[in-house]
């Protein structure tokens, strides 16, 4: 496959490309979309207060391009949820949406809930933990989608300095990324291979697609909506915004490890279920690390199950709040 005809390198923009919010806010207006911004988060009190402050003040009151800031909290134990209720996002405990279906915990479990209370036609979601969060990782987001009614899922990417005690290294964000995701995409499914930064946490997308797609409740939930995207819409709806620097924290090389093995359950689930590949092999659910204590390696097991939300449209009360004509009334899909 020659580079130049990859379908998502054609759909790949800087966000000064949208940096015109009058333009947006009009292509808003004469689409008739609602736009819902939305948090998950977990023990975030010390970032989420400025996100809220700087992104509803720059998109909601100066520039209506956003409807709706929202906060889906895992039951974090400091002060999120009174922070950012206090700087104005309307905020959600999971464990208290759609209760009849269970709680778990990961972030995939807060992206499928929000499906549910957020109200925009297009979401875009952005990870609580940005340390030098700007309106653009809002508007470069958006942008895409009211610009091109063939595009349904945007994706984020930018450098990642990576974050020490004794200050920043101008790369090692993305180590997952080039170490597993990408040689895995490169394998079988080299379209998505062109993905910059696959595992990003900010990105956004039309409702009318995100409700027909399966969470993954913990890490694999953004390798799993670009493989079932791939499959269901086909790599021409997603699109990447350069939004040029992202500093967050830095997670341990065990942390890594962790989310590494969440992943490939994840991948390794959808080859079983998408493709005609033969994987019938039993996958263990418990991630082994080694910790070096008194000169002996001690196991130490984490279970991380393969749990699964189904499709939102699969559910009877996301059905009732949200019918069918209008979810395809203000689309542009």
């Amino acid at each position: 496959m020659k580079e130049e005809t990859n379908p998502i390198l054609q759909k790949t923009f800087h966000h000064s490309k949208f940096s015109d919010l009058s333009r947006l806010v009009e292509l808003k207006t004469q689409q008739g979309v609602k736009i819902s911004l939305a948090f998950p988060t977990l023990n975030e009190e010390a970032t989420i207060g400025k996100e809220i402050l700087i992104l509803k003040t720059e998109l909601m009151d100066r520039v209506p391009l956003l409807d709706e800031i929202v906060v889906i909290d895992s039951g974090s134990l400091d002060k999120t949820r009174s922070v950012a209720a206090s700087f104005g996002a309307k905020v959600y405990e999971s464990k208290n949406i759609l209760p009849k279906y269970g709680t778990q915990r990961g972030k995939g479990e807060n992206l499928w809930k929000s499906l549910y209370v957020l109200t925009g036609d297009i979401i875009v979601w952005i990870d609580a933990d940005i340390h030098n969060i700007a309106p653009k990782f809002v508007y470069g987001l958006v942008g895409p989608l009211l610009d091109n009614p063939q595009i349904s899922y945007v994706k984020a990417f930018y450098e990642r300095p990576l974050k020490t005690p004794s200050g920043f290294f101008p790369t090692g964000g993305g180590r997952v990324t080039e170490i597993l995701v990408r040689p895995l995409f490169s394998l079988f499914y080299p379209e998505l291979a062109y993905l910059i930064q696959p595992l990003s946490g900010e990105y956004a997308g039309r409702r009318s697609l995100l409700e027909r797609l399966p969470f993954s409740v913990g890490y694999g939930v953004e390798l799993g909506h670009l493989i079932d995207i791939y499959h269901c819409a086909g790599p021409d709806v997603i699109a990447q915004v350069d939004l040029d620097r992202r500093i967050h924290r830095n997670q341990s090389v065990e942390a890594l490890s962790r989310m590494s093995f969440g992943i490939l359950t994840t991948f390794f689930h959808r080859l079983k279920s998408r493709t005609d590949c033969s994987l019938d092999s039993v996958l263990h659910s418990f991630h082994i690390a080694l910790h070096l204590k008194d000169n002996l390696h001690q196991p130490v097991r984490t279970e991380i199950l393969p749990i699964e939300r189904p499709p939102m449209v699969e559910i009877e009360e996301y059905r009732q709040k949200f019918p069918p004509e209008s979810r395809t009334t203000r689309t542009t899909e």
